[in-house]
């Protein structure tokens, strides 16, 4: 199936001042198919379940956040620095927008979960995070503090070749120029800007986690999408956009 119509693969311009940049390295994005039923109401209003023939997706995405900064100040010291382990949904508005919903974000830094939870309205938990790194292989361990304590993930992944030309469903789930978010008590479109990913096969050999139940979303086996890596990019996020109150 061919990508929606108006879909952008290449990213727009971010119109008007940036609020924060970030690094996101180490990105491996692990999916599975779902019925969209199972995630519309898990969206915020004004927003429906993004679907690529038929199904929608929920995904499991460890990686690092490096250098966070905000309002083009210098990096924020050791709190711009952390591990994440997010668990997303993928959604398009009235207006066509496709973006992506964070159902948890784990994060190693307490304020910063506080800080995203109160400012973007980004559900971040606190967790204890690991990641190591050995050739071609990556690792990542999580546990839950708060909240919902005890919730866990370990996904180990070995990476191969670089995908030279992404198919439909690759870009489908990686070209998301923005998040929709709720703050106030309004669906908010958050646009953010960032090369085209560099995407490399990968082969996930561990997965034990509990992160997609937590969140309401009874995955069942391995991933049913094929895994994809990359060594990350450089993103900036712009001012947030009003889609329904």
């Amino acid at each position: 199936m061919a990508l929606p119509d108006g879909f952008l693969v290449d990213p727009p311009p971010l119109r008007g001042p940036a609020l924060f940049s970030q690094d996101w390295r180490d990105v491996t994005f692990i999916h599975w198919r779902v019925d969209p039923a199972v995630v519309a109401p898990h969206l915020p209003p004004g927003t429906r379940p993004d679907t690529f023939d038929g199904a929608t997706f929920v995904a499991l995405v460890p990686f690092e956040m490096r250098s966070a900064a905000v309002l083009g100040l210098p990096p924020v010291p050791y709190f711009g620095d952390f591990l994440e382990t997010n668990v997303r949904l993928y959604s398009v508005d009235d207006a066509g927008r496709h973006g992506v919903v964070f159902a948890s974000a784990e994060t190693s830094r307490l304020l910063i979960a506080l800080i995203a939870r109160a400012t973007v309205g980004v559900r971040y938990v606190w967790s204890r995070q690991r990641a190591t790194v050995s050739g071609s292989y990556r690792s990542w361990s999580t546990r839950r503090r708060w909240p919902q304590r005890g919730l866990r993930c370990s996904v180990g992944a070995e990476v191969g070749e670089r995908i030279a030309e992404p198919d439909d469903l690759a870009r489908f789930l990686t070209a998301r120029w923005g998040l929709h978010t709720r703050i106030a008590g309004r669906t908010w479109w958050m646009p953010n800007h960032h090369e085209p990913w560099s995407l490399h096969r990968a082969t996930v050999t561990h997965l034990d986690e509990d992160l997609t139940a937590g969140g309401g979303f009874d995955v069942v086996g391995p991933p049913d999408v094929p895994t994809m890596y990359s060594p990350g990019v450089h993103t900036v996020f712009g001012s947030p956009v009003l889609v329904a109150r």
